[in-house]
């Protein structure tokens, strides 16, 4: 009998069980929708809509036939056709992304914490798009520019600044048009946008069972442009969800449904990712938590429970820590949740470079889980299984005592291996004679040779200065 060897939380029965609980939750619950055309259309196309209450029902077969319409594949375009991204990753293992929304900053000149700039936002966009495990980026959140405007602001840092795909989060209803705009001026038309779109967005839900006006807004603009769709639900366990995690996996699973097909009846065929991102809450302290043992078996339930009973592509945080600080619980904490949600099946593992609950953010931390989410790559990586790599003829030919360091085979793979960029596999002597720099120090000097030689992308002028003015319409109209 073969054994699957993938992390598996739930059987048959189980499986089903909860595959009837989320039919069930959204036809007899619903959600609450805060947008009138959106319910309109819902609607007109088959879900039950109380105008008074503004609460959504949908009736199983209504959710299936709009599920039938959503692509199996999704593409996330970068500047280059090699930094084009087909999701599911067409060799069965994941994409990566950087943290978004973080607010403050752990820098390569001090190990302080202070606000992030735009300048930061230039920098981390610079260094992601050279580290080559990170495969798409997301904006930190600057405090150096309008507070009305600062998603604007930061995606045009960023379309400046990087060739790969941007996922982008918008914090205003107000600014999605800019932020649409700033794409499709990136991309050089509308067409061009709906063919390649360099970006894509996230609609958020407002846990539990409620869904703000700007989110349903994103949904109704991208799905008009073409713009693949991230659709998320955030459920903090015994705070706005339950405390149990198959109570909070059916949760969110409702939620992202809801958003799909709301994505579905404003354009038939939209691109979505289902995007359960999973926290718990400390009950001594109130405090969310997104890296205990909790919120990682949460997510990596969700993601397995979305793809088998779904099939939609997925993604979740696939990396980061609950430390407030770049220390041994960061790293430890980040490597187990990406172990754990990579073997869970995950299409895109998202949060690079993040700590303290996804709210500080550190090129350090980010070039760490660089090579952490290498590693695991590696890991979760299909095996070929053959005369050649199984060595067949070298173990009939080998004699006893013998050994293989000088035969051919093993020139032919010796460097197949993965090869450590920051991690150090010296002996102590060798460590000493180096002057036993450490991990955060040698990471260091390793993102200052980057960024030396980073610069920002080499941008047509027409299309930096229709960046530009789009920017400076945003300021003008949205303060």
């Amino acid at each position: 009998m073969y054994f699957n060897p993938r992390v598996t939380f739930f059987n048959q029965d189980q499986f089903e069980l909860m595959k009837t609980r989320v039919f069930e939750l959204l036809d007899q619950r619903g959600v609450r929708m805060d947008h009138p055309e959106v319910l309109q259309l819902l609607g007109r196309a088959g879900a039950k809509v109380d105008a008074d209450t503004n609460i959504v029902r949908f009736p199983k077969a209504f959710l299936e036939a709009q599920l039938a319409l959503v692509p199996k594949t999704v593409t996330l375009a970068g500047r280059t056709d090699e930094n084009k991204l087909e999701v599911p990753c067409p060799d069965g293992t994941f994409w990566t992304r950087t943290n978004t929304g973080g607010q403050s900053w752990i820098g390569l000149e001090s190990s302080r914490h202070r606000p992030v700039t735009a300048a930061d936002v230039a920098t981390w966009a610079r260094l992601a798009d050279r580290l080559e495990h990170i495969d798409f980026c997301a904006f930190p959140v600057p405090s150096d520019v309008p507070a009305p405007t600062l998603d604007v602001h930061a995606l045009s840092l960023m379309l400046k600044n990087i060739e790969k795909h941007i996922w982008v989060q918008p914090y205003t209803r107000e600014s999605v048009e800019y932020l649409i705009a700033l794409a499709q001026a990136a991309a050089g038309s509308a067409a061009a946008l709906k063919a390649n779109p360099p970006v894509s967005f996230i609609t958020c839900s407002l846990t539990p069972l409620d869904f703000k006006a700007m989110d349903l807004e994103i949904i109704l603009q991208c799905a008009r442009c073409g713009i693949p769709l991230h659709a998320c639900s955030l459920p903090g366990a015994g705070a706005t969800a339950p405390v149990t995690m198959p109570g909070v996996v059916l949760l969110a699973t409702a939620e992202i449904l809801a958003l799909v097909v709301t994505a579905q009846v404003a354009h038939p065929g939209t691109p979505v990712i289902a995007t359960p991102l999973i926290f718990s809450t400390d009950m001594m302290s109130g405090r969310s938590l997104q890296s205990s043992v909790e919120s990682m078996q949460g997510a990596a339930l969700a993601i397995q429970f979305i793809r088998t009973a779904f099939g939609l592509p997925t993604h979740t945080y696939g990396i980061g820590s609950d430390s407030p600080v770049l220390d041994g619980q960061c790293t430890s904490e980040g490597a187990l949740r990406c172990m754990t949600i990579a073997l869970s099946g995950a299409d895109i593992l998202g949060a690079a470079g993040q700590l303290e609950v996804a709210t500080t953010i550190s090129p350090l931390q980010l070039a760490i889980d660089n090579e952490v989410l290498g590693m695991v790559k590696r890991m979760v990586s299909k095996m070929e299984f053959d005369d050649e790599s199984m060595a067949w003829q070298q173990l009939l030919n080998a004699e006893p005592g013998s050994q293989f360091l000088s035969d051919e085979h093993t020139f032919r793979h010796c460097r197949d291996g993965l090869m450590p960029l920051n991690f150090i596999r010296m002996t102590r002597d060798g460590w000493h004679a180096k002057g036993e720099i450490d991990l955060n120090a040698r990471v260091k000097e390793y993102c200052k040779e980057i960024l030396a030689k980073a610069e920002p992308l080499a941008l047509p002028e027409n299309t930096t200065r229709e960046l530009d003015s789009i920017v400076s319409r945003a300021d003008t109209n949205l303060q």
